[in-house]
């Protein structure tokens, strides 16, 4: 059995070392298993108290992707065998994938994340706490989950929240794949480099000047990647969401989410990346689309704790009350492509359904115990 995380360490010229984690599953694109989950979950940890150990470089094995997400087939699977109950398999899964995503958000250490190729959900969740994030010529980022009858977790409300202008609300409710360009636009990325530069880039790090400290080491990193950035900006992708934010925010705007479905639905295109976005969005799960709302209207000052135990509750709720099991099966089990959500429409989704579906349903919530003390 081939491992699903391979790590090794690699020592620089000073001595000090590396840590190297290589998510190693290349036909699945890399999604995220529950083993994975907690491999890398007991490496970080491990490494974080190696004093050995200066920086960790995060990567998916092969070309074509980081990590394309989580492994929903197998939740679905899960789900599909309690229906309307909570299922533990779900909890099990979301409960210990925030975890480690949280872990890499107040990680000590630099955390490096090669994010070349498809990023999305899961995979958006283990780069988007890390110190430095690369991203390339080939990346495709998205979070698709309104496709599926989810919503953009892992960490979406903070970090959509904080995105330029309406950004947040068009990628939460579109889904729409960003370039490399969009990604540092956004703020999801912190360089934007070539992708034929990562074994060179990884060797290269190991002649910096490593020191103890880590805040010495994180600006030393992050002066290096900025001078191999400016050597490769002018060959990179522009940014369509940068180019476009204004009409973004005119089609996003409002305190109405029954306003913007019916903006999108009077909206009348050439351009392909925006139709495509109109499709997504007026074919997905209307309980996500209220979700997503719910996400980025009252929820933009959550300390990252609370916004980690919300969406765990969201999350468990999708599988149990919502649209998670039709839209998985539609997507990737059957493929048919004809979801039968709950709901016709975003108006038909009653407040009451909603209200259930932010409601914990436990009485000790099991990510409690987060708290800043544990970085």
């Amino acid at each position: 059995m081939t491992a699903p995380v391979l790590f090794s360490v690699l020592t620089a010229d000073n001595g000090r070392q590396i840590g190297v984690a290589t998510l190693n599953s290349e036909k699945s694109l890399n999604a995220l298993s529950l083993e994975m989950v907690d491999q890398l979950q007991a490496q970080l940890q491990s490494w974080q108290e190696d004093e050995a150990i200066v920086c960790v470089w995060l990567q998916g094995a092969g070309e074509k992707a980081f990590c394309a997400g989580g492994d929903i087939r197998a939740m679905h699977q899960a789900a599909s065998e309690h229906p309307g109950e909570q299922t533990p398999e779900v909890e099990a899964f979301f409960t210990r994938e925030y975890r480690l995503d949280y872990l890499i958000h107040r990680y000590a250490k630099p955390v490096i994340v090669w994010g070349s190729g498809i990023v999305m959900g899961g995979g958006l969740g283990l780069m988007a706490g890390a110190s430095h994030r690369l991203v390339t010529e080939t990346s495709r980022i998205a979070m698709p989950e309104i496709t599926i009858g989810l919503y953009p977790d892992v960490g979406g409300t903070w970090f959509l929240n904080r995105m330029p202008g309406h950004c947040g609300r068009f990628l939460g409710l579109t889904g729409y794949s960003m370039n490399g360009a969009d990604v540092r636009y956004v703020g999801l990325a912190d360089h934007l480099v070539s992708s034929e530069r990562r074994d060179n880039l990884l060797q290269s790090l190991l002649t910096l000047g490593w020191q103890e400290d880590p805040r010495a080491n994180h600006d030393l990193l992050s002066g290096y990647l900025r001078g191999i950035e400016e050597q490769d900006l002018p060959q990179m992708p522009h940014s369509t969401l940068h180019e476009s934010q204004a009409l973004i925010d005119e089609l996003m705007a409002g305190s109405s989410l029954e306003l913007i479905a019916e903006r999108m639905a009077a909206l009348d295109t050439e351009d392909k990346w925006l139709a495509r976005a109109r499709k997504s969005f007026l074919a997905g799960s209307p309980i996500t689309a209220h979700l997503v709302w719910h996400q980025l209207t009252c929820c933009g000052d959550l300390p990252l704790e609370t916004v980690f135990q919300r969406e765990l509750i969201w999350s468990v709720r999708c599988a149990e009350l919502g649209d998670f099991v039709e839209g998985v099966r539609a997507l990737l089990i059957d493929k048919d492509g004809q979801p039968q959500w709950r709901y016709h429409d975003i108006a038909s989704v009653p407040a009451s359904l909603m209200a259930q579906m932010l409601t914990s349903p436990w009485d000790t919530h099991p990510l409690a115990d987060l708290t800043e003390t544990q970085s």
